[in-house]
């Protein structure tokens, strides 16, 4: 006998995102897709506040467009910090899938419970080559998505799941 195995440290269910795990992250293009996307909604608000301030000239309005500027340029900053934040990992049994600044969020998805995985890319993440894989579950609530990968990353992780879901539900 070799004696006792070293104890694990003990894992916090407070600290969802395990260092013993390889995240791989996404594509920072993400960054850039969302900016424009936050841009174009906020150019249509500030535009319209605008409008209504030049007519009106009334105070509240002028405030209300200032408050909308800081609320973009903070939300602008969180987007940066939460691109940063998704990442996922490919383990024997299952698919993890991080997210999340203020509330931080962990969803394992086992392989023998994807029905089926989709990757979509709508205009602007195809205009910056990115795609998104969506793997669904029997269960409703299930939000695994991993955005902002290459489309030949999409399409390597949608095949990979897909085979080991086939495989892990062979034997249900």
């Amino acid at each position: 006998m070799n004696g006792p195995e070293p104890a694990q440290p003990p894992v916090s269910a407070l600290e969802p995102w395990p260092d013993t795990v390889r995240w791989q992250p996404i594509s920072r293009d993400l960054i850039w897709v969302e900016l424009l996307r936050l841009a174009t909604g906020l150019a249509v608000l500030l535009v319209g506040l605008g409008v209504g301030w030049a007519l009106s000239g009334h105070r509240l309005v002028g405030v209300a467009f200032g408050v909308v500027l800081l609320l973009g340029l903070w939300r602008a900053v969180a987007i940066v910090r939460a691109v940063h934040a998704w990442g996922y990992a490919e383990r024997e049994n299952d698919l993890l899938v991080r997210h999340g600044l203020l509330v931080r969020r962990l969803s394992i998805v086992p392989y023998s419970r994807m029905q089926f995985v989709d990757v979509s890319a709508g205009p602007l993440e195809r205009a910056f080559g990115l795609a998104t894989v969506q793997l669904h579950t029997a269960a409703a609530a299930s939000d695994a998505r991993v955005p902002g990968l290459r489309p030949a990353e999409a399409s390597r992780l949608r095949d990979r799941l897909t085979a080991l879901g086939e495989d892990r539900a062979e034997g249900l």
